[in-house]
């Protein structure tokens, strides 16, 4: 009976998702504003790049501390989704408030082209890590900064001046909050 449901479904079902892949995947070609902006750099990780790069900080520290790994990840995959459509914008380009509202927006339309069931899913994971109020968001969030303390690093090594890295690395500093990710902080930064 379930596969009769699934191939009555399919093609409507196939066709919602088709429309989700090809607006996530536009990810790999969203660069990383605050790169260009800070670093002058012509050709810096995409946001996919650093979508990807938290999955794996995420999944490693979940497994090991005993968070709920799969609703980290899926936060994590949703996190910047909206940039999609509205672009890679840093905290120096307009109010927090006007940001979330446009990701909101983005969010919604994105989101329309997934079966309801999905859509009401990832829209509360959504909800919940822009309001912070679960420790999974919390995690995310702090994964989120440490993962660009990672990346300024990578940069560092590159060659790029660490004067200009150091709002990054601060901004990390401020926002850890986990005592075993200010542990991994640390190590970064001083490797």
């Amino acid at each position: 009976m379930q596969i009769l449901k699934f191939t009555i479904i399919s093609n409507d079902f196939k066709a919602l998702i088709i429309d989700f892949f090809n607006t996530s995947v536009k990810l790999k070609k969203i660069p990383r504003q605050g790169w260009i902006d800070t670093l002058l750099i012509d050709n810096p990780e995409s946001v996919a790049d650093h979508t990807f790069s938290m999955a794996i900080i995420g999944m490693i520290f979940s497994d090991l501390e005993g968070y709920n790994t799969e609703k980290i990840l899926k936060i994590i995959l949703l996190h910047d989704i909206a940039e999609t459509i509205i672009g890679d914008i840093t905290p120096e380009k307009m109010t927090i408030q006007r940001k979330t509202a446009l990701e909101n927006t983005a969010m919604k339309k994105i989101l329309g082209d997934l079966p309801k069931r999905l859509q009401n899913q990832y829209d509360k994971l959504w909800v919940e890590y822009q309001l912070n109020n679960s420790k999974e968001a919390q995690l995310v969030h702090q994964i989120d900064k440490l993962e660009m303390a990672l990346q300024a690093k990578v940069y560092s090594n590159e060659g790029h001046s660490n004067d200009l890295l150091d709002s990054f690395f601060n901004t990390a500093k401020n926002e850890i909050k986990d005592p075993k990710l200010i542990e991994i902080f640390k190590k970064i930064v001083m490797k």
